[in-house]
């Protein structure tokens, strides 16, 4: 049948929207207080947090990081440089990994309607029995959410009897029995086997967050050799297709680390942490009471900058302020390098804390673990390589939908157009000093052609941090010549 009338229709767009790959964004993997949650994260699983609130509920809060390290992370993301989001795993389980509560036999006397219980305390499976009046076999068990309930404090943990319930006034004496998490400092031989198994979930972020991390932390397990290995693979295979960085630390403690600047090259090339797809950092740092490992901090100074930067990692993360008041090894010892000794330092391919000219704390280093062997400045210049991942990260996201499409002129027109486009806006931001994608007809040959298989060439410049900056202060006497002269006219 004839159509009769003014008719409209919509045809797809030439080009493709830019799906700009996420920068900043760390994968924190460690231990949490997950029995202080108040909407617990599933154990060994990825979990984005926004905020701080939102981490302390899905993970819990303590000050304890020797116990509980993504605490660490929690305090210095989302309160010191008030980044985010973070990718979050937890591998402490209070489901396996707790002892049995310790209780008085006698029970504990009741102030202001509470008694308190260590933090490790477990809320599931308690019995809290009212002794006041009665042998403590004998008591009168509560109920949970009926006659009390259990409140978790930053490392503080009260059972609080409700003002509903008829223990409310008359209950002087409780007993409490149950489980609590078992303590275990970051032991590596506890917690290793865990932790690399917990880095696997890199990979299921994309698919369970929605979001791609391009920095993996792991404050207080990164300096063993092995889980820096593992961090670092995962790094340069992102889900077998992105780039990232891992942030490692070198150890401070006197047993096994490095107390003297002097021997850190020496230990850098004995822990193999030599790749470019590692920053490494030494020492730990504080800020009053709280210490924190320099790579806890470094994320969050990264996460920061790139911020500030429309979230394009092309500016490095050095000569910029810390939260810290001082520089520390493990057991609190003060470290106050000269700038030639931080300069020895970084020229080995180590980010350390520099306290200088005035600019108070301040992060000193823009290598990754690379240096001083790699020649190749986007494997040695940690900015320039995140910049180099950044640009293949965005590509990989904006034209996966592209793949089993007939490969057409149009096709091959509208993916380097598009990317052209993108790449002369960062470009005119000033993010990049140049670039452009081609398709080179040597780099694709009628047999890949022909099997559908073709490679875009991009060519780019990210600027490379200015490292060094010498004025020539030179005595000019034809100046003094000029102005006598001038002076004799006159």
């Amino acid at each position: 049948m004839a159509n009769f009338g003014i008719f409209a229709t919509e045809k797809a767009t030439s080009l493709s929207t830019p799906v700009q790959a996420t920068s900043g964004i760390p994968f924190a993997i460690g231990t949490a207080p997950l029995q202080a949650a108040t909407d617990p994260a599933k154990v060994g699983r990825p979990v984005l947090c926004t905020s701080y609130d939102e981490a302390v509920a899905k993970l819990g809060m303590s000050m304890d990081w020797k116990h509980y390290t993504l605490c660490e992370v929690i305090y210095s993301h989302f309160q010191l440089y008030a980044a985010q989001p973070v990718i979050f795993c937890n591998v402490l389980d209070p489901n396996t990994d707790k002892t049995t509560l310790a209780a008085a036999e006698e029970g504990q006397e009741v102030v202001d309607h509470k008694i308190s219980v260590p933090f490790e305390t477990i809320a599931s499976g308690l019995t809290v029995t009212d002794v006041t009046e009665t042998e403590p076999e004998e008591g009168k068990k509560l109920t949970q959410d009926i006659d009390y309930t259990v409140v978790y404090g930053t490392d503080e943990c009260y059972i609080e009897l409700l003002s509903s319930s008829e223990h409310y006034e008359s209950a002087k004496k409780l007993k409490v029995s149950g489980s609590k998490v078992t303590l275990t400092e970051t032991d590596l031989n506890t917690w290793k086997p865990r932790i690399i198994a917990g880095l696997n979930q890199v990979d299921a972020c994309l698919s369970s967050v929605s979001i791609v991390p391009d920095l993996i932390i792991a404050p207080g397990f990164s300096q063993d050799t092995e889980v820096a290995a593992v961090m670092a693979a995962k790094a340069g295979n992102i889900s077998g297709l992105f780039k990232g960085k891992a942030i490692i630390d070198i150890s401070t403690a006197k047993e096994g680390g490095v107390t003297d600047y002097a021997n850190l090259a020496e230990q850098k090339s004995k822990n193999n942490f030599t790749s470019p797809n590692e920053i490494v950092c030494w020492p730990m740092i504080a800020l009053g009471d709280n210490s924190f490992h320099l790579s806890t901090q470094l994320a969050g100074l990264i996460a920061a900058t790139d911020t500030k930067n429309s979230g394009v990692p092309y500016e490095a993360a050095s000569n910029l302020n810390l939260q810290m008041d001082k520089a520390v090894l493990a057991d609190g010892t003060e470290v106050d390098l000269t700038l030639e000794q931080a300069n020895i330092v970084r020229t080995n391919g180590i980010v350390t804390a520099l306290n200088f000219a005035d600019n108070g704390w301040v992060s000193w280093g823009t290598y990754t673990g690379a240096a001083p062997g790699s020649t190749d400045v986007k494997d040695y210049i940690y900015s320039i390589g995140r910049t180099m991942g950044f640009i293949g990260n965005t590509a990989i996201r904006t034209f996966w939908s592209k793949v089993d499409r007939p490969l057409t002129k149009v096709l091959i027109d509208n993916i380097v157009t598009s990317f052209n486009i993108w790449l002369s806006g960062l470009t005119g931001s000033g993010h990049l000093l140049g670039a452009r994608a081609v398709l080179e007809e040597a780099e694709n040959p009628l047999t890949d052609l022909m099997a559908g298989r073709i490679k875009i060439h991009v060519y780019l410049a990210p600027p490379s941090p200015m490292h060094e900056c010498d004025f020539i202060v030179e005595y000019d006497p034809s100046i003094v010549n000029d102005v006598m002269s001038a002076m004799m006219a006159a």
